[in-house]
């Protein structure tokens, strides 16, 4: 390893010392090592090969002054080719190991990076909406990618590297010393040198940089926000690009000072530590010459002498800043340990049952909720805040009570924010209540499986979302093994076939992001669907048709007809028009159930009900009008 390598090596090393600070949890470390275990033959292997490979590399040097000495010494041709040729067997058999080692390393490092991501994949899938409402996504896909792979460089790069490095300085000092002790005390006295400038400018770069990467993050959100189909809509409606230009070119040229700043310190740096190396070669070479002409010293121990010398400051380097790399491999595992340590509120009971078959009911007795402090379902690292809030929610349903027979229609209508979202939540037990209980055909779904209540409850958003892919995957995620002909079936039923029968691509049409390429009502007939492929005997709308024309809405009241037959139903509906064929309303106010009864008995209560119906009838007359 060259001196400027090990420059490198060290300036990298205390850019991030921050992280030495940090003290080092035992708990930590006996998760590290359980988590490793299944890779234990092959980090066992991967240490005993760095350890060759330390003794190969103290081994060159030695043979190299054996070398000169057998040529001043005018000793046989024989010894000196032998000698070239044991060295050409070490470099053979170092390049093998190095092959060997590095394949090891690789499948360690990558394979703990597969466990690591899909540990917390699936455990990130077992959280709670509640989770993905307060969570940061960029912050929570960082653990995923940057903290994993930090994880990872634990076993691939820190561990061999401590082993290694502790070797090789361990045999080049005895080889040293055993050589010239004089010499080897002065090239350590120059060690500082080293270690101290890389400490200061080392703390610099990593200020800068971390300006750099905040003003980088900016830039990344500012894209983001923008390049969507929707952030690009708002800006084009009322937006001035020539001001969203000026904020971007602001932050990119703060970072292109950054850079400019960044990379002279570097350079100063790397030079001055060029500088040293030279000046440390000459040292050797010119008291091991001095030692050499007057007897004290070999010919050949002076090239061993400056050859063990890089050998002997980047492992000095290297493990003056162990706890630095050691610290930073931890702290990643720390925050993906943290994700996983984050318990779901909603999980599966050990004795949990499976839905039986048949028509379902829906009770919903006496149900208290309030929706859960942040401290329960969140980190403060992912919501990027100094602390959680620990306050307790809120309450928002109290004491609600209906029951949905098979094959009937429940319709929940009020005004925004009256807790009928928060009650078609609860039913496919996307959240928990606090009191009572939700039951599908007499049991609670906090005793039925999470997979069960899938296969059983099925719900339809105003906002029916639909991923950056094609028509067909977005269907298959209901059903991942339906066919061809059941996805047309499907489409076919929500009168959607002749739609995506026009398509370029037809079921292989990507449908962009969230849906934009299609149009809304196109959207939510493709989310109806999907609803239809997953068959799920009971089906939530809520405000299915909320937003749409009146001629979208017709076509997708027509899908829904098909969708709700035979199936038992919990519709949730601002415009009342839609709803006046259910079996029952209930009118939902402040979280409590106002008034129930059919349509014409609520009209005919003149209650809470007849208002809201009058006042739409007569606001929709006048805009007819």
């Amino acid at each position: 390893m060259s001196m400027e390598t090990t420059a490198w090596m060290s300036l990298h090393s205390a850019m991030t010392a921050d992280s030495s600070k940090r003290t080092i949890s035992r708990g930590i470390l006996r998760r590290i090592v359980e988590f490793s275990r299944p890779l234990r033959k092959r980090l066992l292997g991967f240490v005993l090969l760095s350890i060759v490979m330390a003794v190969l590399t103290v081994a060159t040097p030695i043979l190299a002054g054996k070398v000169i000495d057998a040529i001043a010494g005018r000793e046989k041709v024989g010894v000196v080719i032998g000698l070239a040729v044991l060295i050409a067997v070490i470099a053979l058999v170092e390049a093998a190991t190095g092959i060997v080692t590095r394949w090891l390393s690789s499948t360690i490092g990558e394979g703990l990076i597969f466990r690591l991501r899909t540990a917390v994949f699936d455990h990130v899938q077992r959280m709670p909406i509640a989770f993905f409402t307060r969570t940061r996504t960029g912050a929570l896909v960082s653990r995923l990618n940057n903290d994993v792979i930090g994880a990872q460089r634990a076993f691939s790069s820190t561990l061999s590297g401590v082993v290694s490095n502790f070797v090789t300085l361990v045999l080049a000092l005895i080889v040293m010393l055993a050589t010239s002790w004089l010499v080897t005390v002065i090239a350590i006295v120059l060690l500082p040198i080293f270690v101290v400038p890389a400490k200061r400018i080392g703390a610099k770069l990593a200020s800068l940089q971390r300006e750099a990467a905040d003003y980088n993050a900016s830039m990344g959100t500012q894209m983001t926000e923008r390049f969507s189909a929707s952030g690009a809509t708002l800006v084009k409606l009322y937006g001035e690009p020539s001001q969203e230009s000026t904020w971007f070119a602001q932050r990119a040229d703060r970072v292109r000072d950054v850079g400019v700043r960044s990379a002279m310190l570097q350079s100063v740096f790397m030079t001055a530590l060029t500088l040293v190396s030279a000046l440390a070669l000459a040292l050797v070479y010119g008291l091991g010459g001095y030692l050499a002409l007057t007897g004290g010293l070999a010919p050949g121990a002076v090239v061993t002498l400056a050859l063990l010398l890089t050998r002997l400051y980047a492992p000095l380097t290297a493990l003056a800043n162990a706890r630095v790399d050691v610290m930073g491999a931890l702290v990643s595992f720390e925050r993906v340990f943290e994700v996983l340590d984050l318990e779901p509120l909603i999980k599966d009971k050990p004795d949990a049952r499976e839905m039986p078959g048949g028509p379902v009911s829906v009770q919903v007795n006496d149900v208290h909720f309030a929706y859960p402090a942040a401290d329960r379902v969140s980190l403060a690292s992912l919501e990027e805040v100094a602390t959680l809030d620990h306050r307790g929610g809120v309450e928002v349903l109290h004491g609600i009570s209906f029951e949905a027979l098979p094959g009937q229609v429940i319709a929940l209508v009020g005004t925004s924010g009256a807790g009928k979202s928060t009650i078609a939540q609860l039913l496919p037990r996307l959240y928990d209540v606090d009191d009572g209980s939700i039951k599908l055909s007499g049991i609670d779904v906090r005793d039925l499986k999470s997979e069960s209540i899938r296969r059983t409850v099925g719900m339809v958003t105003q906002d029916g979302h639909l991923f950056h892919d094609t028509v067909r995957a977005n269907l298959l995620i209901a059903q991942p093994k339906a066919t061809d002909d059941m996805l047309w079936e499907s489409l076919r039923r929500a009168r959607l076939d002749r739609v995506i029968e026009e398509l370029p691509d037809g079921l292989a049409t990507v449908v962009g992001d969230r849906g934009y390429r299609l149009s809304g009502g196109e959207r939510q007939r493709l989310t109806i669907a999907r609803l239809l492929l997953a068959q799920q005997r009971v089906v939530i709308l809520d405000e299915a048709t909320a937003h749409l024309d009146s001629t979208s809405e017709a076509a997708v009241q027509a899908a829904l007809d098909d969708v709700l037959a035979d199936r038992t139903a919990i519709v949730i509906a601002h415009r009342l028009s839609t709803i006046r064929a259910a079996d029952q309303i209930l009118v939902v106010e402040d979280g409590r159930i106002a008034e129930r009864g059919t349509h014409e008995e609520l009209i005919g209560a003149e209650g809470r009900y007849a208002e809201l119906y009058r006042t739409q009838f007569a606001t929709t007359s006048r805009s007819v009008t």
